[in-house]
């Protein structure tokens, strides 16, 4: 394709590594005599992009000024499906703005709702590559942001434990992770918590009662200052016994119709303490620790902390930013190549990995065959462990899992 300018644009949530992925694409334009524009705020940018008076050149001088170790994205972020906006006119009216500033192709950095949007904008005429982009990692290739993410993640929970030892408290720490936990899945292994909960199974609440009390429980009793905590990293999407997701019904639905959730934490925090305070065995041991007060302090106390977007913010993991300028800069390859409509998937040495961005934006679960193993190590899933059974397999090279 003949392609002379292109426009950056970053959509959905913000994570780790897109500012990166902005620098890998403007630096690989430059290198092959192409100008790069940004189009601000997302999906709203593009639609309103024929009003616009201006767009930013990713020019030497403005690509230095972009930090690619920071998280969050130097173009902006909206949430809007262009499908969806009220205006039969949408797909003519974001052409004529591309043909406003000259734009000849998009590359586009994000998680499966923006790859959607990538699908239906190709559909249209309008070419477009996708940079997988999602701190979730429910694509089926890696995406920018997910080690950051769980790193910060690991980095929260663990630094937790200080609190909690110095209370003796039981800690609850929900994080994101709507339909797929393998954040809070490598997140709560980096922080060695005690126990993890995932969208991918539901919870049995007595199993996770009695491994709490057992562990938390022991650990105290061991302590020569008896102190102790147990730590517990639950995904937003926590599924009940009955399968259902925990919603906040009062809280709606975002721009592409997705019920917001809340209470995870909550309501790990609430079964947790409802089964301490029917134990009779509870205030027995609080006794026995001399940590019991009649009519104050006669179970152990359960705290949820929710890091929130902390853990989209702040810095970039290594990772993330040397993927992040590899992927961008293979965009912009293949951008060029003709290749619109797919998701770059990696760089590898000279080869530039891709796939259909319909096939890319399949979500990918947490296989749980990988819980075995670490639950033979002694972390509780909320669900009665289950034997890890190796099989010894002899391989040329180690497939990163992430």
């Amino acid at each position: 394709m003949d392609i002379r300018r292109i426009g950056v644009i970053t959509s959905g949530g913000d994570c780790g590594g897109l500012n990166a992925v902005i620098k890998g694409i403007a630096r690989k334009a430059y290198a092959k005599g192409i100008e790069t524009v940004v189009i601000p705020n997302g999906y709203a940018g593009l639609y309103n992009l024929v009003e616009i008076d201006n767009v930013v050149v990713l020019n030497a001088e403005r690509v230095s000024k972009i930090e690619a170790s920071l998280a969050g994205s130097e173009a902006g972020h909206s949430r809007v499906k262009i499908s969806k906006i009220d205006d039969p006119d949408k797909y003519n009216r974001i052409k004529k703005g591309l043909e406003k500033f000259k734009i000849d192709g998009l590359i586009i950095s994000g998680g499966d709702d923006t790859g959607s949007v990538v699908v239906d904008l190709s559909s249209q005429g309008i070419p477009c590559i996708h940079v997988p982009k999602t701190m979730d990692l429910d694509l089926q290739p890696y995406s920018v942001g997910g080690d950051s993410a769980i790193n910060r993640i690991a980095v929260f929970a663990r630094d937790l434990k200080t609190t909690g030892m110095s209370h003796n408290r039981i800690l609850v720490v929900e994080v994101f992770g709507r339909y797929v936990g393998h954040t809070a899945f490598r997140g709560g292994i980096g922080a060695e918590a005690d126990a993890i909960l995932i969208p991918e199974l539901p919870v049995d609440f007595d199993i996770l009662y009695a491994h709490m009390k057992t562990t938390f429980f022991a650990r105290i009793e061991r302590s020569d200052v008896r102190a102790g905590t147990y730590l517990i990293v639950v995904a937003e999407g926590l599924q009940a016994a009955s399968g259902e997701l925990l919603y906040d019904e009062s809280a709606g639905v975002d721009a592409f119709g997705h019920k917001k959730l809340a209470g995870a934490g909550k309501y790990v925090r609430q079964q947790l303490e409802k089964r301490l305070k029917a134990d009779p065995e509870v205030e027995a041991f609080m006794k026995r620790t001399g940590m019991y007060v009649p009519g104050i302090y006669a179970v152990p106390e359960v705290r949820e902390v929710t890091p929130g977007h902390l853990v989209r913010s702040g810095h970039s993991s290594a990772y993330d930013v040397n993927f992040g300028y590899k992927t961008g800069a293979g965009a912009v390859v293949l951008l060029c190549e003709g290749k619109t409509g797919n998701t770059v998937t990696g760089v590898e040495g000279y080869k530039i990995y891709y796939m259909s961005t319909s096939e890319a934006i399949k979500r990918r679960e947490v296989d749980i065959e990988e819980l075995a193993l670490f639950e033979s190590l002694g972390t509780c899933f909320g669900r009665r462990p289950v034997e890890f059974k190796p099989e010894l397999s002899e391989e040329s090279r180690h497939v990163r899992s992430m």
